[in-house]
């Protein structure tokens, strides 16, 4: 895990190009590690009101989709992402960069989908996926 973004709820900085333009937050102090993926026009504040229920147990990793909550517009392209596979390729670089070779994946409305086809690229690292209100494409 990236040392530098433990343990933040809101703000700061990881010092990573990748992390800083995601927004990721890692909360908790369990061993598995659950990833909460938001839906489409929301950021990841929509996990605040559940997330106490999981740090005692999970390490919590937080995202922003791209072009969502506080991204830097400079880091979106309508070209890049027409598709939900640039937004799946963000998902597997964040847990590369993360060194995460397993999760939990939970994700709302898009994200549910871009987990989808995420775990088609890569199934081992995905231990589960939830699936909440998932968008049909």
């Amino acid at each position: 895990m990236v040392p530098n973004c433990e343990d933040e709820i809101m703000g700061g900085d990881c010092g990573n190009e990748l992390l800083d333009a995601h927004n990721v937050r890692v909360i908790g102090n369990g061993s598995q590690v659950l990833v909460l993926g938001h839906g489409f026009g929301s950021d990841q504040s929509v996990w605040q009101f559940i997330l106490p229920y999981f740090v005692n147990d999970y390490k919590v990793v937080l995202f922003d989709l791209m072009g969502a909550g506080s991204t830097k517009s400079h880091n979106f392209s309508f070209a890049r992402y027409a598709t939900l596979h640039a937004y799946a390729d963000d998902l597997l670089m964040i847990l590369d960069e993360m060194e995460i070779e397993s999760c939990v994946f939970v994700g709302h409305s898009m994200s549910g989908m871009i987990a989808c086809i995420a775990s088609i690229e890569r199934p081992q690292v995905f231990q589960k996926l939830v699936l909440l209100s998932a968008s049909p494409r």
